[in-house]
Protein backbone atom coordinates (compact mmCIF):
# COMPACT_ATOMS: atom_id res chain seq x y z
CA UNK A 1 0.00 0.00 0.00
CA UNK A 2 0.91 3.93 -0.58
CA UNK A 3 1.74 6.17 2.16
CA UNK A 4 -0.53 9.37 1.93
CA UNK A 5 1.81 11.89 1.18
CA UNK A 6 -0.66 14.63 0.25
CA UNK A 7 -2.62 16.31 3.07
CA UNK A 8 -5.99 17.75 2.03
CA UNK A 9 -6.62 19.39 5.65
CA UNK A 10 -6.19 23.49 4.95
CA UNK A 11 -5.86 23.21 1.69
CA UNK A 12 -6.68 24.93 -1.43
CA UNK A 13 -8.20 22.30 -3.99
CA UNK A 14 -9.13 23.09 -7.61
CA UNK A 15 -12.04 20.59 -9.20
CA UNK A 16 -13.22 21.33 -12.42
CA UNK A 17 -16.34 20.22 -13.77
CA UNK A 18 -17.35 20.73 -10.20
CA UNK A 19 -21.49 20.81 -11.15
CA UNK A 20 -21.15 17.79 -12.87
CA UNK A 21 -21.93 14.04 -11.80
CA UNK A 22 -18.96 12.73 -10.40
CA UNK A 23 -17.25 16.75 -9.57
CA UNK A 24 -20.03 17.83 -7.66
CA UNK A 25 -20.11 14.40 -5.62
CA UNK A 26 -16.21 14.56 -5.00
CA UNK A 27 -16.78 18.26 -3.41
CA UNK A 28 -19.44 17.08 -1.06
CA UNK A 29 -17.57 14.06 0.33
CA UNK A 30 -14.48 16.44 0.93
CA UNK A 31 -16.72 19.27 2.26
CA UNK A 32 -18.06 16.97 4.80
CA UNK A 33 -14.80 14.75 5.72
CA UNK A 34 -11.93 17.12 4.78
CA UNK A 35 -11.35 20.09 8.47
CA UNK A 36 -11.15 23.41 6.86
CA UNK A 37 -10.73 22.10 3.40
CA UNK A 38 -10.78 25.18 0.78
CA UNK A 39 -12.20 24.01 -2.96
CA UNK A 40 -12.62 26.49 -5.90
CA UNK A 41 -14.67 24.55 -8.42
CA UNK A 42 -15.51 25.62 -12.33
CA UNK A 43 -17.81 24.46 -14.43
CA UNK A 44 -19.41 25.99 -17.64
CA UNK A 45 -22.96 24.68 -16.80
CA UNK A 46 -23.44 23.63 -20.38
CA UNK A 47 -26.80 22.49 -22.25
CA UNK A 48 -25.64 19.06 -23.06
CA UNK A 49 -28.11 18.08 -20.30
CA UNK A 50 -30.82 20.07 -18.37
CA UNK A 51 -28.66 22.37 -16.45
CA UNK A 52 -31.63 22.39 -13.37
CA UNK A 53 -29.52 18.82 -12.29
CA UNK A 54 -26.49 20.99 -12.45
CA UNK A 55 -28.13 23.96 -10.50
CA UNK A 56 -29.70 21.26 -7.94
CA UNK A 57 -26.33 19.44 -7.70
CA UNK A 58 -24.75 22.97 -7.01
CA UNK A 59 -27.58 23.88 -4.29
CA UNK A 60 -26.42 20.78 -2.38
CA UNK A 61 -22.97 21.85 -2.01
CA UNK A 62 -23.63 25.37 -0.66
CA UNK A 63 -26.11 23.08 2.29
CA UNK A 64 -22.94 20.84 2.83
CA UNK A 65 -20.76 23.96 3.28
CA UNK A 66 -22.60 25.50 5.99
CA UNK A 67 -22.95 22.44 7.99
CA UNK A 68 -19.19 21.44 7.91
CA UNK A 69 -16.29 22.12 9.68
CA UNK A 70 -14.92 25.02 8.33
CA UNK A 71 -14.54 24.18 4.40
CA UNK A 72 -14.77 26.80 2.31
CA UNK A 73 -16.27 26.69 -1.40
CA UNK A 74 -16.15 29.24 -4.36
CA UNK A 75 -17.90 28.40 -7.50
CA UNK A 76 -16.46 29.94 -11.09
CA UNK A 77 -18.62 29.91 -13.91
CA UNK A 78 -16.41 29.51 -16.87
CA UNK A 79 -14.81 27.41 -19.71
CA UNK A 80 -11.48 25.48 -18.65
CA UNK A 81 -10.68 26.14 -22.26
CA UNK A 82 -10.18 29.94 -21.07
CA UNK A 83 -6.80 30.26 -20.93
CA UNK A 84 -6.72 33.69 -19.71
CA UNK A 85 -9.30 32.59 -17.16
CA UNK A 86 -7.32 29.16 -15.90
CA UNK A 87 -4.20 31.10 -15.54
CA UNK A 88 -6.03 34.27 -13.11
CA UNK A 89 -7.89 31.31 -10.87
CA UNK A 90 -3.87 29.48 -10.44
CA UNK A 91 -2.18 33.18 -10.13
CA UNK A 92 -4.87 33.70 -7.15
CA UNK A 93 -5.29 30.77 -5.44
CA UNK A 94 -2.47 28.68 -5.78
CA UNK A 95 -3.61 25.29 -5.82
CA UNK A 96 -2.08 22.76 -3.83
CA UNK A 97 -4.03 19.56 -5.93
CA UNK A 98 -5.95 19.93 -9.22
CA UNK A 99 -8.48 17.51 -10.11
CA UNK A 100 -9.61 17.85 -13.72
CA UNK A 101 -13.10 16.40 -14.02
CA UNK A 102 -14.32 19.00 -16.55
CA UNK A 103 -14.56 16.83 -20.14
CA UNK A 104 -17.21 16.75 -22.65
CA UNK A 105 -18.63 13.25 -21.90
CA UNK A 106 -20.41 11.24 -24.38
CA UNK A 107 -19.43 8.63 -26.92
CA UNK A 108 -22.47 8.70 -29.40
CA UNK A 109 -22.43 12.85 -28.82
CA UNK A 110 -18.56 12.86 -30.09
CA UNK A 111 -20.00 11.81 -33.47
CA UNK A 112 -22.47 15.01 -33.90
CA UNK A 113 -20.39 17.14 -31.97
CA UNK A 114 -16.99 16.59 -32.36
CA UNK A 115 -15.78 20.63 -31.78
CA UNK A 116 -17.09 20.49 -28.67
CA UNK A 117 -14.25 17.55 -27.33
CA UNK A 118 -11.34 19.09 -29.15
CA UNK A 119 -12.20 22.60 -26.80
CA UNK A 120 -12.78 20.83 -23.40
CA UNK A 121 -11.21 17.51 -23.57
CA UNK A 122 -7.63 19.11 -25.40
CA UNK A 123 -7.59 22.54 -25.32
CA UNK A 124 -9.47 22.76 -21.73
CA UNK A 125 -6.49 20.01 -19.93
CA UNK A 126 -3.72 21.68 -22.11
CA UNK A 127 -4.66 24.96 -20.22
CA UNK A 128 -4.82 22.71 -17.20
CA UNK A 129 -1.15 21.26 -17.70
CA UNK A 130 0.34 24.78 -18.07
CA UNK A 131 -1.19 26.15 -15.31
CA UNK A 132 0.37 23.23 -13.43
CA UNK A 133 3.81 24.22 -14.83
CA UNK A 134 3.95 27.78 -14.20
CA UNK A 135 2.31 27.52 -10.75
CA UNK A 136 2.90 23.99 -9.51
CA UNK A 137 1.05 21.91 -7.76
CA UNK A 138 1.63 18.68 -5.33
CA UNK A 139 -0.44 16.41 -7.60
CA UNK A 140 -2.78 16.54 -10.55
CA UNK A 141 -5.37 13.82 -10.31
CA UNK A 142 -7.70 13.76 -14.39
CA UNK A 143 -10.45 11.68 -15.06
CA UNK A 144 -9.79 9.09 -18.03
CA UNK A 145 -12.28 7.13 -19.47
CA UNK A 146 -12.82 3.26 -19.85
CA UNK A 147 -13.41 4.32 -23.75
CA UNK A 148 -9.36 4.09 -24.02
CA UNK A 149 -9.82 0.37 -24.44
CA UNK A 150 -11.83 0.44 -27.44
CA UNK A 151 -12.01 -2.86 -28.81
CA UNK A 152 -9.41 -4.92 -27.10
CA UNK A 153 -10.30 -8.52 -27.20
CA UNK A 154 -7.99 -9.71 -24.01
CA UNK A 155 -10.37 -8.55 -20.37
CA UNK A 156 -10.39 -7.77 -18.24
CA UNK A 157 -8.69 -4.33 -19.07
CA UNK A 158 -5.52 -3.81 -17.29
CA UNK A 159 -3.89 -0.64 -17.14
CA UNK A 160 -0.85 -2.55 -18.39
CA UNK A 161 -2.32 -3.48 -21.91
CA UNK A 162 -1.64 -1.39 -25.57
CA UNK A 163 -4.49 1.42 -25.70
CA UNK A 164 -4.06 2.64 -29.20
CA UNK A 165 -6.97 1.28 -30.91
CA UNK A 166 -9.57 4.35 -30.18
CA UNK A 167 -13.20 3.57 -31.65
CA UNK A 168 -14.79 6.77 -30.95
CA UNK A 169 -13.30 10.67 -30.80
CA UNK A 170 -14.23 10.65 -26.98
CA UNK A 171 -11.98 8.11 -26.39
CA UNK A 172 -9.31 9.55 -28.54
CA UNK A 173 -8.96 12.83 -26.41
CA UNK A 174 -9.09 10.59 -22.97
CA UNK A 175 -5.82 9.22 -24.53
CA UNK A 176 -4.38 12.24 -25.53
CA UNK A 177 -4.74 13.39 -22.03
CA UNK A 178 -2.93 10.72 -20.66
CA UNK A 179 -0.19 11.37 -23.22
CA UNK A 180 -0.51 15.18 -22.63
CA UNK A 181 -0.11 14.28 -18.87
CA UNK A 182 2.95 11.87 -19.20
CA UNK A 183 4.92 14.45 -21.47
CA UNK A 184 4.19 17.16 -18.47
CA UNK A 185 5.26 15.14 -16.14
CA UNK A 186 8.39 14.18 -17.47
CA UNK A 187 9.37 17.57 -18.50
CA UNK A 188 8.00 19.53 -15.86
CA UNK A 189 8.06 16.74 -12.88
CA UNK A 190 4.49 17.45 -12.22
CA UNK A 191 3.12 14.84 -10.27
CA UNK A 192 0.01 13.46 -12.15
CA UNK A 193 -2.35 10.27 -11.93
CA UNK A 194 -5.25 8.94 -14.50
CA UNK A 195 -8.14 7.59 -13.71
CA UNK A 196 -9.96 5.47 -15.67
CA UNK A 197 -13.95 5.26 -15.17
CA UNK A 198 -15.73 2.33 -15.70
CA UNK A 199 -19.78 3.13 -16.80
CA UNK A 200 -20.23 5.67 -13.53
CA UNK A 201 -24.23 5.85 -11.94
CA UNK A 202 -26.24 6.72 -8.66
CA UNK A 203 -28.23 9.40 -8.13
CA UNK A 204 -28.95 13.05 -9.95
CA UNK A 205 -26.07 11.53 -12.53
CA UNK A 206 -25.77 12.47 -16.30
CA UNK A 207 -29.59 12.21 -18.26
CA UNK A 208 -27.62 10.78 -21.64
CA UNK A 209 -26.60 7.61 -19.24
CA UNK A 210 -28.53 4.49 -19.82
CA UNK A 211 -30.06 4.03 -16.51
CA UNK A 212 -31.42 7.74 -17.00
CA UNK A 213 -32.71 7.62 -19.99
CA UNK A 214 -34.24 4.34 -20.12
CA UNK A 215 -36.05 5.63 -16.76
CA UNK A 216 -37.24 9.01 -18.52
CA UNK A 217 -38.13 7.19 -21.83
CA UNK A 218 -40.38 4.14 -19.71
CA UNK A 219 -42.15 6.78 -17.47
CA UNK A 220 -43.45 8.90 -20.68
CA UNK A 221 -44.69 5.32 -22.14
CA UNK A 222 -41.69 5.59 -24.57
CA UNK A 223 -39.56 2.37 -26.52
CA UNK A 224 -36.42 1.62 -24.71
CA UNK A 225 -33.17 0.31 -27.34
CA UNK A 226 -30.96 -1.97 -26.33
CA UNK A 227 -27.72 -1.88 -28.42
CA UNK A 228 -26.16 -5.10 -30.12
CA UNK A 229 -29.23 -7.04 -28.93
CA UNK A 230 -28.74 -7.07 -25.63
CA UNK A 231 -25.32 -8.83 -25.88
CA UNK A 232 -23.42 -5.92 -24.19
CA UNK A 233 -21.92 -5.76 -20.67
CA UNK A 234 -21.06 -3.01 -18.79
CA UNK A 235 -18.85 -2.64 -15.48
CA UNK A 236 -21.20 -0.55 -13.87
CA UNK A 237 -19.56 1.52 -10.65
CA UNK A 238 -21.49 3.27 -8.20
CA UNK A 239 -20.59 6.77 -7.91
CA UNK A 240 -20.05 6.50 -4.32
CA UNK A 241 -16.73 3.81 -4.97
CA UNK A 242 -15.97 6.29 -7.78
CA UNK A 243 -15.26 9.24 -5.41
CA UNK A 244 -13.53 7.17 -2.50
CA UNK A 245 -11.20 6.25 -5.39
CA UNK A 246 -10.32 9.51 -6.25
CA UNK A 247 -10.10 10.67 -2.61
CA UNK A 248 -7.99 8.00 -1.77
CA UNK A 249 -5.71 8.85 -4.92
CA UNK A 250 -5.42 12.79 -4.22
CA UNK A 251 -3.50 11.91 -1.41
CA UNK A 252 -0.93 9.38 -2.59
CA UNK A 253 1.10 11.37 -5.49
CA UNK A 254 3.62 9.52 -7.48
CA UNK A 255 6.86 10.40 -5.83
CA UNK A 256 9.90 12.71 -7.67
CA UNK A 257 12.79 11.28 -8.98
CA UNK A 258 15.92 11.25 -11.00
CA UNK A 259 16.89 9.04 -13.56
CA UNK A 260 20.81 7.94 -14.33
CA UNK A 261 20.41 10.71 -16.68
CA UNK A 262 20.08 13.73 -13.76
CA UNK A 263 16.57 13.80 -15.89
CA UNK A 264 13.00 13.43 -14.17
CA UNK A 265 11.24 9.65 -13.98
CA UNK A 266 7.77 10.69 -14.78
CA UNK A 267 5.76 10.99 -11.62
CA UNK A 268 3.19 9.24 -13.47
CA UNK A 269 0.52 6.72 -12.87
CA UNK A 270 -2.66 5.52 -14.07
CA UNK A 271 -5.98 3.04 -12.71
CA UNK A 272 -8.69 1.86 -13.29
CA UNK A 273 -11.73 2.59 -11.12
CA UNK A 274 -14.38 0.12 -12.10
CA UNK A 275 -16.56 -2.65 -10.13
CA UNK A 276 -14.47 -5.46 -11.85
CA UNK A 277 -17.89 -7.10 -12.30
CA UNK A 278 -19.32 -6.60 -15.97
CA UNK A 279 -23.25 -7.43 -15.90
CA UNK A 280 -25.18 -8.13 -19.04
CA UNK A 281 -27.12 -5.17 -20.56
CA UNK A 282 -30.53 -7.18 -20.54
CA UNK A 283 -29.86 -8.48 -16.87
CA UNK A 284 -29.38 -4.70 -15.70
CA UNK A 285 -32.71 -3.53 -17.71
CA UNK A 286 -34.35 -6.29 -15.73
CA UNK A 287 -32.63 -4.96 -12.33
CA UNK A 288 -33.90 -1.43 -13.35
CA UNK A 289 -37.09 -2.40 -14.12
CA UNK A 290 -37.82 -4.36 -10.33
CA UNK A 291 -36.46 -0.62 -8.55
CA UNK A 292 -38.43 1.54 -10.48
CA UNK A 293 -41.77 -0.70 -9.69
CA UNK A 294 -40.09 -0.70 -5.83
CA UNK A 295 -39.95 3.14 -5.64
CA UNK A 296 -43.38 3.24 -7.52
CA UNK A 297 -41.78 5.37 -10.20
CA UNK A 298 -43.42 3.05 -12.28
CA UNK A 299 -46.87 1.19 -11.66
CA UNK A 300 -46.54 -3.17 -10.47
CA UNK A 301 -48.39 -4.09 -13.96
CA UNK A 302 -46.16 -2.32 -16.03
CA UNK A 303 -45.65 -3.90 -19.09
CA UNK A 304 -41.48 -3.89 -19.86
CA UNK A 305 -41.46 -6.21 -22.84
CA UNK A 306 -44.03 -4.32 -24.81
CA UNK A 307 -41.29 -1.29 -23.98
CA UNK A 308 -38.53 -2.58 -25.07
CA UNK A 309 -36.37 -2.83 -28.63
CA UNK A 310 -33.35 -4.70 -29.28
CA UNK A 311 -31.05 -3.13 -32.07
CA UNK A 312 -27.67 -3.39 -33.67
CA UNK A 313 -24.14 -1.83 -31.56
CA UNK A 314 -23.73 1.52 -32.48
CA UNK A 315 -20.83 3.15 -33.97
CA UNK A 316 -18.10 4.14 -30.97
CA UNK A 317 -19.71 1.75 -28.87
CA UNK A 318 -18.13 -1.58 -27.32
CA UNK A 319 -19.27 -4.77 -26.53
CA UNK A 320 -17.95 -5.70 -23.12
CA UNK A 321 -16.15 -3.20 -20.42
CA UNK A 322 -14.38 -5.15 -17.86
CA UNK A 323 -11.90 -3.34 -15.23
CA UNK A 324 -8.71 -5.07 -13.41
CA UNK A 325 -8.46 -3.42 -10.14
CA UNK A 326 -5.43 -5.20 -9.20
CA UNK A 327 -3.19 -2.01 -9.41
CA UNK A 328 -5.85 0.07 -7.29
CA UNK A 329 -6.04 -3.01 -4.65
CA UNK A 330 -2.62 -3.02 -4.28
CA UNK A 331 -1.66 0.14 -3.88
CA UNK A 332 -4.90 1.74 -1.93
CA UNK A 333 -6.23 -1.24 -0.44
CA UNK A 334 -9.79 -0.10 -2.04
CA UNK A 335 -11.96 -1.70 -5.22
CA UNK A 336 -15.33 -0.33 -5.62
CA UNK A 337 -17.91 -3.34 -3.91
CA UNK A 338 -21.55 -1.78 -4.48
CA UNK A 339 -24.01 -4.12 -6.03
CA UNK A 340 -26.14 -3.46 -9.35
CA UNK A 341 -29.01 -3.67 -7.31
CA UNK A 342 -28.33 -1.62 -4.25
CA UNK A 343 -26.70 0.88 -6.79
CA UNK A 344 -30.06 1.42 -8.78
CA UNK A 345 -32.40 1.00 -5.70
CA UNK A 346 -30.25 4.30 -4.55
CA UNK A 347 -31.51 5.96 -7.88
CA UNK A 348 -34.87 4.82 -8.35
CA UNK A 349 -35.60 6.06 -4.92
CA UNK A 350 -33.89 9.73 -5.82
CA UNK A 351 -35.59 9.82 -9.15
CA UNK A 352 -39.16 9.04 -7.33
CA UNK A 353 -37.94 11.88 -4.37
CA UNK A 354 -36.56 14.49 -7.21
CA UNK A 355 -39.02 14.45 -10.31
CA UNK A 356 -41.88 13.09 -8.54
Amino acid sequence: MLTPNVFLENKTVLITGAAGFIGSNLVLELVRNVPQIHIVGIDNMNDYYDPSLKEYRLSRIEEAVAASDGAKWDFVYGNIADRELMDALFDEYRFDVVVNLAAQAGVRYSIENPDVYIESNLIGFYNILEACRRYPVSHLVYASSSSVYGSNKKIPYSTDDKVDNPVSLYAATKKSNELMAHAYSKLYNIPSTGLRFFTVYGPAGRPDMAYFGFTNKLLNGETIKIFNYGNCRRDFTYVDDIVEGVKRVMTCAPEKAEGEDGLPIPPYRVYNIGNNHPENLLDFVDILQQELIRAEVLPPDYDFEAHKELVPMQPGDVPVTYADTTALERDFGFKPSTSLQSGLRKFAEWYKQYYQ
